[in-house]
């Protein structure tokens, strides 16, 4: 889940932050301005890009998540933490089991190993987990002991601040084909979610980052 609560700024805001330099200021996009923008994101002026923000809500599997922050500069991040709530855990379960690929350390292939088999040891032991969790929360166990026993797939969630070209860098190396494609399919849910909001200067971060 990625729900985008607020946007700062718009398309204008860069071209402004860029053109205090000369001490002028647009009040409508024209066609100069576009190509402002074209110029900045190719020859990498970044600093009008950071003036933008977008706020999102977004609900992860922790697994992604962890690679997800490890995107840091221009974003700030709060998250649910289940030291304080005890609700009822929601884990992620694949809808493909991909095949491991020998000849590379991380990844996989697009062919899949989606055995009854395989379905039934994920399936048992994520059940087994969210089980023993609430057993322990039944035996009066604090929930920042009982969490420890639920497994990575657990879905986290969190608001998270970031600016136009911080997002731009996180979405150009998620949505790269190498990334896992369960990171690439929020990195393109965010990324059509800014290309509404901020279609010229996205074309160009995305052209260019």
């Amino acid at each position: 889940m990625v729900e985008l609560l607020e946007i700062f700024g718009n398309d204008l805001t860069v071209v402004n932050a860029a053109r205090v330099s000369f001490h002028k200021e647009s009040t409508e996009m024209k066609l100069a301005d576009t190509k402002l923008i074209a110029y900045l994101a190719k020859h990498n002026h970044t600093s009008p890009f950071f003036h933008p923000q977008l706020r999102f809500r977004i609900k992860i599997p922790i697994f992604v998540a962890r690679e997800w922050f490890r995107h840091t500069v221009g974003f700030a991040r709060n998250e649910v933490s289940r030291r304080y709530v005890d609700s009822a855990p929601e884990v992620w379960f694949p809808t493909e089991f991909r095949e491991r690929d020998p000849n590379v350390k991380q990844g996989s292939k697009d062919t899949t190993v989606d055995t009854p088999e395989v379905k039934k040891v994920y399936y048992d032991a994520m059940n087994d987990a969210i089980q023993a969790y609430h057993t322990l929360l039944e035996q009066n166990v604090a929930p920042e002991i009982a969490r420890a026993v639920l497994p990575l797939s657990l879905y986290t969630e969190f608001i998270e601040t970031g600016s136009l070209a911080a997002y731009a860098r996180l979405c150009k190396l998620r949505l790269d084909p190498t990334a896992q494609k369960e990171i690439r399919d929020y990195a393109q849910q965010i990324s059509d979610l800014i290309e509404k909001a901020f279609p010229i200067s996205w074309k160009a971060l995305m052209e260019n980052v």
